[in-house]
């Protein structure tokens, strides 16, 4: 059901793109990206104190809660985004097959140079950031020994730092260098955090990689403000949907990628207790001396799969470089095929002071325009 859902990016970027000028666009995208980016430092906290206090059943039960209490706020206060004079004709009617069809998105990727650059880039970009997510945290127990609280401060850093990037960095760079660079930068700043937690070996290091990681996060709101400055007002939703569907394939793909990496460098992440020993063994246990993790004091990759993942990164910003900054509208790709226009002949001998003239153009779609079919002089004839 969560993979079925989990459209909300791409309904609530597509939102955003409604009811912001271009100008203030990749701004406002920062703001919701930034605000995603808080709920992920606060969720934590307040269910981890909810649980140790009473059980993850009031968890799950403040977390169905909240989501109901959201529906009802976008029912009672939230308008339609869409003008009325912009919203496409089949605006209300029944869906069809080929519209439902999940992969139609994917197909269309191919029909314009722009979006397959943009998807591919996505795709190289999130593959290793999706793999992050699922095991940095056990990465950094495991491996780099942080403590629960550790982690937890980690969390609470790191988030801090991306609502800021988001906020406050990302506006000053789209202001300044534009947008696709802003995507440059950001994917620089990925490539470099995923090479300090694949090379690092010290405790400091992952709180440096971490503070880059948190510059990286301005990448996917610029990105994500370059489709919706190129679509059009009614297409939106099937744009950013893309860009959408593009992650959550890394989203599948990435955890089993990064798993797969450390299982044939033997790099084991267990967060599963240990088993109670004896009393006598584990006397014998804490009279050893404690010797420092090898991984990290023998080998100079400590993260192989972090490594694999700045290498899809330093591909993606490669092809990032072929983006035009400026490029013709993607509507043209996103739209469904036309029906031909069924056109009929008219008895010369009717006369009507105006009728409707249909001009069709592939790359901007169907424009209606009224033109006279007699001229003032026509009319003086006949008077």
């Amino acid at each position: 059901m969560s993979g079925v859902f989990a459209c909300t990016f791409s309904i609530v970027f597509a939102y955003v793109a409604d009811i912001t000028d271009e100008s203030d666009r990749s701004a406002a995208y920062g703001l919701v990206s930034a605000t995603f980016a808080a709920s992920l430092v606060t969720s934590p906290a307040i269910g981890a104190y909810l649980g140790n206090i009473y059980n993850d059943n009031l968890v799950i039960f403040v977390a169905s809660v909240v989501a109901m209490a959201d529906i009802l706020f976008l029912l009672v206060a939230v308008p339609e985004s869409l003008p009325e004079k912009v919203r496409p004709a089949s605006w209300g009617a029944a869906i069809s097959w080929e519209q439902a069809d999940p992969f139609q998105s994917l197909r269309k990727v191919g029909q314009d140079q722009t979006l397959l650059l943009l998807c591919v880039t996505v795709f190289l970009s999130y593959l290793p950031e999706a793999g992050q997510y699922s095991c940095v945290f056990l990465y950094l127990k495991q491996v780099m020994n942080f403590t629960a609280e550790d982690i937890a401060a980690f969390i609470a850093a790191i988030g801090v730092l991306s609502v800021f990037a988001q906020t406050y960095v990302l506006g000053l760079l789209m202001r300044t260098v534009g947008n696709k660079h802003t995507i440059l930068i950001g994917l620089a700043f990925e490539m470099l955090e995923l090479l300090w937690f694949g090379f690092g070996s010290q405790y400091w290091m992952m709180w440096a990689a971490g503070s880059v990681a948190s510059v990286s996060s301005i990448t996917y709101p610029a990105i994500s403000s370059l489709v919706s400055t190129n679509a059009e007002a009614d297409q939106q939703g099937v744009a950013q949907g893309m860009i959408t569907g593009i992650r959550g394939l890394c989203n599948g793909l990435g955890p089993a990628l990064f798993g797969f990496i450390f299982y044939l460098f033997h790099v084991e992440l267990n967060d599963l207790d240990a088993p109670e020993l004896p009393a006598d063994q584990e006397q014998q246990q804490l009279t050893e001396p404690v010797l420092e993790n090898p991984l990290t004091q023998l080998s100079i990759m400590p993260g192989p799969p972090y490594i694999f993942g700045a290498c899809a990164v330093l591909l993606a910003l490669l092809i990032a470089f072929f983006i035009p900054s400026k490029q013709a509208s993607l509507s043209h790709a996103l739209r469904p095929p036309r029906s031909p226009i069924k056109r009929t002949s008219s008895n010369s001998s009717d006369f009507s002071d105006s009728a409707t003239v249909i001009h069709v153009d592939d790359n901007v779609g169907l424009t209606h325009e009224k033109e006279p079919l007699m001229s003032a002089s026509d009319h003086s004839d006949f008077s």
